[in-house]
């Protein structure tokens, strides 16, 4: 709000002496090209950035809509695949499009679903049209699921972190894509924290749902340039390369937050929540909570045993949410992080604090941290008492190499 006041303030001083440039954005030549607001690689200016309002690629029908006529489209889509207030799969049956099926990721085409819960096949109420889950033992699309299907269309939002699983979503519809010889039209989405990398790189020894790639915790990527660097660098099995045209977003800086319309999934509610996520759900492979279970999942976070009393939260099941959150039932005790100004936008302060006042010692730890973290020297490093400096030093080396060679899959200006 603050932000927006100082924009429009700014309008009324400096609209008379200043006129907005307009040009485009020079991308891959798998990527449609779109007006950027700026000519030299530097953020909008405010009077650009107010002249030309972002636009995601879901609504710039006029550069996709040719691309679907008369052909059978498969979406992967859920609750975050949007033109306005409208969703996207009813935007396109209103304008003719063949739309053979629905594939669903985690948390369902209505984003209603538990983290890991199970998602059954079905029709959508609405249109009648079958969903396929992308989600448990069948994670990609089979060559059954696509023989009657001419392109697939991707557009779901993503929030920039390696283990929210959209993205390993992404990664799958782009190996059958490949395997079948299918294009794939991709509607990018910005990422809300696309000014972020930071964290552990990933291991191939490491490879999971979770994270299937050599990339940081944050990334600092759309599902666009993140799709392009899956292709550069040959991610896919054997080397495949998937046919991918991209619709960027057009007005994106990446350089400020990004505040998304809809939640994309249950337990990211809100801003804060998603700011704090890229650190917090490391604490999905400890015995802390990060307030599933509550109205306030990833903005709080507590055990019985922690020794700071002053704040408190009891996880309870929650329709649409989570029905068995750790400590079911049980007072936490822990941190409000609701209302926190973060000083850093990626800290293991609070694991590290945990960590000692558990005195658990590898107990505090399950099996998926691992996972989470990508790597296994994060939890040896806890545990050999490291300080949070002298840890972050040690991902040093893998970032500065991630951040080169992530330049070249860039669709907009970088934001380091």
């Amino acid at each position: 709000m603050i932000y927006s006041t100082i924009r429009c303030a700014a309008l009324g001083l400096l609209l008379a002496s200043c006129q907005p440039t307009a040009s485009t954005t020079s991308s891959s030549n798998t990527a449609v090209n779109t007006s950027a607001g700026q000519t030299t690689g530097a953020a909008p200016t405010v009077i650009e950035q107010l002249q030309a309002p972002l636009l995601t690629g879901a609504e710039q029908t006029e550069l996709y809509l040719p691309y679907l006529q008369g052909k059978r489209v498969a979406m992967v889509v859920n609750q975050t695949s949007i033109i306005g207030k409208a969703h996207l799969v009813d935007s396109l049956l209103s304008r003719g499009v063949n739309i053979s099926v629905i594939f669903a990721p985690e948390h369902g085409f209505r984003g209603d679903a538990d983290a890991g819960a199970h998602i059954s096949n079905t029709k959508d109420a609405k249109t009648g049209l079958p969903i396929l889950s992308l989600y448990g033992n069948n994670k990609k699309p089979t060559a059954e699921q696509l023989k009657d299907v001419d392109v697939v269309l991707f557009d779901i939002q993503d929030v920039g972190v390696r283990f929210y699983t959209y993205s390993s979503t992404m990664h799958y519809v782009m190996e059958a894509c490949a395997e079948l010889n299918k294009p794939m039209l991709l509607l990018d989405r910005p990422n809300p924290i696309g000014y972020l990398i930071d964290g552990p790189v990933l291991v191939p020894e490491r490879k999971s749902f979770v994270g299937m790639n050599t990339i940081p915790i944050a990334h600092g990527l759309t599902l666009g340039e993140y799709a392009q660097m899956i292709n550069g660098q040959k991610w896919l099995k054997n080397g495949l390369q998937a046919q991918v045209k991209i619709i960027p977003v057009k007005n994106y800086d990446r350089k400020q937050f990004y505040s998304l319309p809809v939640k994309p999934s249950p337990n990211l509610p809100n801003d804060q929540s998603i700011k704090l996520y890229p650190f917090l759900c490391l604490f999905e492979g400890t015995t802390v909570s990060m307030g599933r279970g509550t109205q306030m999942p990833f903005q709080v976070i507590g055990a019985p045993y922690y020794p700071d009393k002053s704040f408190s939260f009891k996880p309870v099941p929650i329709q649409g949410m989570s029905m068995d959150p750790p400590y079911k039932n049980q007072v936490c005790y822990g941190k409000d992080l609701r209302n926190v100004q973060l000083r850093e936008n990626f800290t293991l302060s609070y694991l590290l604090d945990f960590y000692q006042a558990s005195g658990q010692k590898e107990k505090f730890f399950n099996n998926f941290f691992k996972n989470l973290a990508g790597t296994e020297e994060l939890q040896k490093q806890i545990m050999a008492g490291l300080s949070e400096k002298d840890i972050r030093a040690s991902w040093k080396p893998g970032l500065d190499q991630y951040k080169k060679m992530r330049q070249q899959y860039l669709l907009y200006p970088d934001a380091q």
